[in-house]
């Protein structure tokens, strides 16, 4: 689902419309992802899968330069698409489509910093354009990777625990296809 609203350049800050669960805080974030820049007459060799034919945007924290995907709090006003779909151009500076029907899941996980427990929850997200500007652009750093290096970089294992469904999700969703050419953020398999 695009959510076709615009957003503030100011990110939200404070706890005072957090959702919480028996205690966890609830954030939501994206695992944001395009198709590789290709030649569009090219075809992708065989032997590759379909994740490959993929990257993923990751950011570092605001306090290091840990690479994790863009997540924050959920809060009373909005979905959980929405909350995801927020934190995404705010963190990331990335827009597109939230893919509900593609829910990966719940972790819950203990904040280092907090020291108390969160529960999150996670989304593909497909961008549809990235921003010059956005938020925290001066506090974060964007790198698009490739599935195998995400997995290495994102330093949260819940966050590549969330990779690696998607992954699976990815593979089930192509099965049966061999080669594929890219036209445009869209795949078509070649016969």
């Amino acid at each position: 689902m695009q959510i076709k609203k615009s957003f503030s350049m100011n990110s939200r800050t404070g706890r005072d419309l957090q959702r919480y669960n028996r205690g966890c805080r609830q954030v939501v974030g994206c695992i944001p992802y395009r198709s590789k820049k290709r030649d569009p007459s090219s075809c992708v060799q065989q032997g590759s899968t379909p994740i490959d034919d993929l990257e993923f945007l990751l950011i570092s924290s605001q306090k290091n330069p840990r690479m994790m995907f863009p997540k924050g709090g959920w809060e009373i006003d909005e979905s959980l698409e929405e909350a995801a779909s927020r934190e995404t151009f705010e963190e990331a500076g990335v827009v597109g489509e939230v893919e509900v029907q593609e829910y990966l899941g719940t972790w819950s996980f203990k904040s280092k910093s907090q020291g108390i427990f969160h529960e999150g929850h996670m989304f593909p997200l497909r961008v549809t354009e990235e921003l010059d500007d956005w938020p925290e652009k001066s506090v974060r750093r964007r790198l698009w990777v490739k599935f195998s290096e995400a997995r290495e970089v994102c330093w949260h294992p819940w966050m590549k625990e969330a990779l690696d469904v998607f992954a699976s999700k990815v593979s089930k969703r192509k099965e049966g296809t061999q080669i594929y050419h890219f036209k445009e953020n869209t795949v078509v398999c070649c016969s």
